[in-house]
């Protein structure tokens, strides 16, 4: 195996870490990445060379069997935690894997519910049970008298995102009524990223997008939501209202604040943490500045509120409301009580199992406070462009069908080549080289953490057709006899070249076209011809050239 080129190496490497990407939703040990990497190095030795190394190759495939099979972990994985639960308290977070509970062992949701159903099973609820639930990344004690307030899943198998069109749910494109900058469709992402989540939304995809002629659109993407639901949300502007006790304070939008502190340190920042009973919590504080008319209906209403034990605080808090739903709840500083002040300081915290953490979060939650205060309403009335309705069912269907045409049509292309130019090994090589592309565009995706969608997997089918189509073009040139065989490899990879710069060309546009629409398609087909044309075009000639030298 000494003697393969440099590019049958990185075509090896580059291969089998897109492998190990892919998968590495599951604890796969370092041994499987080299493993991996070695055996495809030893098959294509074996393409490229006189000798049979097809042993070595096959025992090579069968340890990789072994070692991915006895390292995928067993498990549920965590969704999401009740933050009213008991186990919420004993430290269970989103993410984890349960192995066990109360010693039985968890392999998938059905012996989750299994052992649930054991534990709790004609138990009485006005008495506590003992529960022991073992994670990947602890164990937690405690008692309870209800099973556990969770959502779980089974363990995802690989690390490839789906889209909507794979999950279902529904889908809208909107538009505001008028004329927005880049700046105001940020906020207003924020402001209807942040709407959702008080809905209890927490599978929602929003992001701003344009088209060619510069509109401004916004894509909201709610897996498991109907059309109906989404339309309700999106056309409603919301309300936000600040209140003491059941008196309003003072709303969101121009009406009431002039301004809120952001991105300045001076007025918006963390300003502290401490270890507090095995974690930490960080305190952060901004500024808002209120209108007049605010700051003196706040004065008034303050004016007789008693102090608590501290002195610090007033006994009555500012309640944030959006649309009537109560979305936190603030303390209101003593040196505030009665005072007609147009600027108050809004303080909160975030918490986490290290200081970092605690900062991440207390950044978040500030963030996600600002937001709501600037304007808890949308800022700008939507109308919706496109709402479409996905079956997750048809997206299975769908992708399962795709994919088996495009295997079976590599396999067909494959035998067409063997048919043609009567050599198993070009006909192998051009197997290999095509389902490489393939996993190396899914190892990227994974990579980027880009949802795969619909016009993805046609990208992905795009950019094997021109993969066959290139290897193809090495084959012809270098089965021609007028020049020597470096010169035909050379001319081949100048016609493919052209073809890439073309074809980046033709994508670029792609990029932007129907607001963002096309994106998928246009991604990953820049992403599987440019791995092409550093990666595996140059390997699939040095294999090719390596066979015809023999």
């Amino acid at each position: 195996m000494s003697n393969l080129s440099w590019k049958i190496w990185l075509f090896s490497i580059v291969l089998g870490l897109s492998l190990v990407s892919i998968m590495s939703a599951q604890p796969v040990s370092k041994l499987f990445a080299f493993t991996l990497i070695v055996g495809l190095i030893a098959a294509l030795s074996f393409l490229t060379s006189k000798g049979g190394k097809i042993l070595v190759a096959l025992l090579f495939i069968v340890a990789l069997g072994i070692i991915l099979y006895s390292s995928i972990e067993k498990g549920v994985l965590v969704k999401s935690v009740d933050t009213d639960s008991q186990i919420f308290k004993a430290g269970l977070k989103q993410g984890e894997i349960i192995t066990e509970i109360n010693g039985e062992i968890i392999k998938d949701k059905q012996s989750y519910a299994s052992a649930l159903e054991k534990i709790f099973k004609g138990f009485n609820e006005t008495t506590e049970k003992k529960l022991e639930v073992k994670t990947n990344l602890d164990d937690y004690v405690f008692l309870t008298n209800e099973t556990l307030q969770i959502t779980i899943d089974d363990i995802p198998k690989t690390k490839i995102q789906t889209g909507l069109d794979l999950r279902g749910g529904a889908r809208a494109l909107v538009k505001p009524t008028s004329q927005i900058s880049d700046s105001e469709l940020d906020d207003l992402v924020a402001i209807s990223r942040n709407r959702f989540n008080v809905y209890g939304l927490s599978d929602v995809n929003i992001k701003g997008v344009s088209d060619l002629s510069r509109n401004k659109f916004m894509l909201i993407e709610v897996a498991g939501s109907t059309p109906n639901d989404l339309e309700e949300l999106i056309l409603e502007q919301g309300k936000f209202e600040a209140k003491i006790g059941n008196i309003t304070v003072f709303e969101g939008g121009e009406k009431d604040i002039s301004d809120v502190c952001r991105n300045d340190a001076s007025c918006a920042a963390v300003t502290g943490c401490q270890p507090s009973q095995g974690q930490y919590i960080c305190q952060f504080s901004f500024a808002v500045y209120l209108r007049e008319n605010a700051a003196q209906k706040h004065a008034d209403i303050t004016r007789n509120i008693s102090l608590d034990q501290t002195g610090q605080y007033l006994n009555e808090s500012l309640y944030l409301y959006v649309d009537e739903k109560e979305v936190d709840t603030l303390l209101i500083s003593s040196n505030l009580r009665g005072q007609v002040t147009t600027q108050i300081s809004i303080q909160g915290s975030g918490t986490g199992a290290t200081q970092d953490e605690a900062i991440k979060n207390a950044r978040l939650n500030m963030n996600r406070l600002q937001t709501i205060l600037l304007t808890g309403s949308l800022p700008y009335k939507l109308e919706i462009v496109k709402l479409d309705t996905i079956s997750p069912t048809l997206g299975q269907n769908f992708i399962y069908i795709i994919l088996l045409t495009a295997v079976s049509a590599v396999v067909a292309v494959s035998l067409i080549i063997f048919i043609r130019y009567r050599k198993i090994k070009t006909s192998l090589a051009l197997l290999l080289t095509s389902f490489s592309e393939l996993f190396i565009i899914l190892g990227v995706a994974s990579l980027i953490k880009w949802n795969l969608d619909l016009p993805s997997i046609a990208g992905i089918l795009a950019t094997i057709g021109t993969g066959v189509d290139q290897q193809i073009i090495i084959l012809d040139e270098t089965g021609s006899r007028q020049l020597s065989l470096k010169e035909r490899i050379k001319r081949a990879s100048a016609i493919i070249l052209t073809a890439y710069l073309t074809l980046v060309a033709a994508m670029i546009p792609l990029y932007w076209a129907g607001a963002g629409l096309f994106k998928g398609f246009a991604l990953t087909t820049i992403i599987g011809i440019t791995a092409g044309i550093l990666i595996t075009r140059p390997a699939f000639a040095e294999m090719i050239r390596r066979m015809e030298s023999q």
